[in-house]
């Protein structure tokens, strides 16, 4: 369940796209399966600023809130509003209509610096 061609980083978020526009953000199913049944999702709005590594915003399952990281600096460019009465759907499908929000990133060969599949595969195995 490790999508070829999504970046990834080591708290489990993907990314998908190249950088020449707007990239896709979501959890990973490696992470959606760890937190159990997600109740609620807490993101930015926006035209917000984001910087790499920073929280954007929190996911809480019937186990814990866990943080949402933003893998490339940039502005919010849309959210998943289906998630404010579905959060659910995360766990369902968390590379397809769980995604998360869309940043347009400040460095868009930021994206390139992330992990490939193989690298997320790895760390996830050991």
């Amino acid at each position: 369940m490790i999508p070829e061609d999504l970046r990834y980083t080591a708290e489990h978020e993907w990314v998908a796209g190249d950088g020449s526009g707007s990239v896709r953000v979501g959890i990973t199913h490696f992470a959606q399966d760890a937190l159990g049944d997600i109740v609620y999702v807490q993101l930015p709005e926006e035209g917000a600023e984001v910087a790499a590594g920073d929280s954007l915003g929190e996911i809480e399952s019937t186990k814990s809130v866990s943080e949402i990281y933003a893998p490339v600096s940039g502005t919010v460019a849309a959210r998943n509003e289906a998630l404010a009465d579905a959060p659910e759907v995360i766990n369902s499908d968390p590379y397809g209509a769980g995604w998360l929000v869309e940043i347009t990133p400040s460095d868009p060969a930021a994206v390139d610096g992330l992990l490939t599949a193989g690298a997320y595969r790895e760390l996830t195995e050991s």
